[in-house]
């Protein structure tokens, strides 16, 4: 995943904030524009970003969540059979994101499955029953997978069907997955919440089409080495998070933003490599849920619109493009999850931004509360800023 360096980006966002001396609002035209948008579409907001909206301080709770084993290094798997990552678990929860991609060129490009494994290593059966299930089909498009994938999890609501492994015994965790034709340079990208009653072992398998993951698992003997790059792999303690604002936001007071998954004030979740024993790094906080609130109020009648945008544009040539899911609390438009952008593929730089949600002011006044689930989207480069900003509903009368 595209995780890059933030050092250059948080510097200039610390200058631009210094110079912020007044309230940051938005040019009458630019509302209009917002206002007149259809959810989740691409609004040009003209200079907006030149200056950092403040930032909207939070206190961050973990909230109790599953096990979770991320496979992200090898992101491009080379070797044409090999486990990529191998971790145990005990009974319970789990959460599993597989991000793998068919990296065999040598000695020529050839296709490939790529499928996710868990074996019993308990003494009695093992029943396992998925809670969520997310999986796509391979593909070289990987900003859509990564909403799709997204938007596919938020919505799913699990199966009722228990499998059962029998001691020492493996299965397939997704059988679509073993079906799968992966072709050189094609993203594999399945996200599963599953519960099971027996300690484990999960295993991400590359191998030939003809072969099932279960029997791969039995004749590879080893895993590949971690690099400690991409976004990382291994078991890790943090798999969802409370963020609520610590103020009320009020519109008088210019725009805001949630800054989460930065690795600076977010930082990154830790965890451990299962193969070394080591010490690892989820660099990007992808798979991790963020439940965020944020209660607001209007003192001079004005609305809320949210937005996001391709923060890393400017700094990183590898961030062109940013899309994005999340669920949103009602408002102009109704509840529910949202593909970001919804009116093309990503979004690509400023003046560029898309439109999450307007929320109108309370007639008498009173506090309201947003409440949004946000998670990092694969394939994006980090963070993707949530920004609230004061319009004039009455701008298009």
């Amino acid at each position: 995943m595209k995780y890059k360096n933030l050092k250059t980006t948080l510097s200039m966002a610390l200058i631009c904030g210094a110079m912020q001396l007044n309230a940051q609002t938005i040019k009458v035209e630019d509302a209009a524009n917002l206002l007149k948008a259809k959810q989740g579409n691409v609004v040009l907001l003209n200079d907006f970003f030149a200056v950092k909206p403040a930032d909207i301080k939070y206190d961050k709770m973990v909230l109790p969540g599953p096990q979770f084993i991320i496979s992200d290094d090898p992101e491009y798997i080379r070797i044409p059979e090999a486990i990529a990552l191998q971790e145990n678990v005990q009974p319970g929860a789990v959460r599993l994101y597989v991000y793998n991609v068919n990296g065999v060129k040598e000695p020529v490009k050839i296709d490939r499955k790529i499928t996710a494994v868990i074996k019993n290593t308990g003494k009695k059966k093992m029943h396992i029953r998925m809670l969520k299930y997310s999986s796509q089909k391979p593909s070289a498009n990987y900003f859509q997978i990564g909403k799709q994938g997204l938007a596919d999890y938020f919505a799913s609501n699990g199966s009722d069907e228990i499998r059962v492994v029998e001691p020492g015994a493996a299965i397939a965790i997704d059988e679509k997955l073993e079906r799968n034709v992966v072709k050189y340079d094609e993203l594999t990208h399945g996200f599963y919440d599953f519960v099971i009653d027996q300690p484990g072992q999960i295993s991400i398998i590359q191998t030939d089409l003809k072969t099932s993951g279960p029997v791969a698992l039995n004749r590879i003997k080893t895993v590949i080495p971690t690099g400690h790059k991409n976004a990382g792999r291994g078991l890790f303690g943090v798999s969802n998070y409370k963020i609520t604002a610590v103020d009320v936001l009020d519109t008088k007071n210019g725009a805001a933003e949630f800054i989460v998954a930065d690795g600076v004030k977010d930082p990154w979740v830790k965890g451990i490599e299962g193969t070394s024993g080591k010490e690892s790094t989820l660099a990007g906080n992808y798979g991790v849920m963020y439940e965020m609130e944020l209660k607001w109020k209007s003192t001079d009648g004005k609305g809320l619109a949210l937005v996001t945008w391709n923060s890393r544009s400017a700094d990183n040539q590898w961030c062109n493009g940013m899309a994005a899911t999340m669920i949103v609390s009602k408002g102009k438009f109704k509840e529910g999850i949202i593909q970001l952008p919804s009116d093309r593929l990503v979004t690509k730089a400023a003046p560029e931004a898309i439109l999450v949600q307007v929320f109108p002011p309370a007639k008498n006044g009173e506090e309201q509360t947003i409440k949004l689930t946000y998670s990092p989207p694969g394939a994006s480069c980090l963070p993707t800023p949530l920004v609230f900003i004061p319009v004039d509903m009455d701008t298009l009368k």
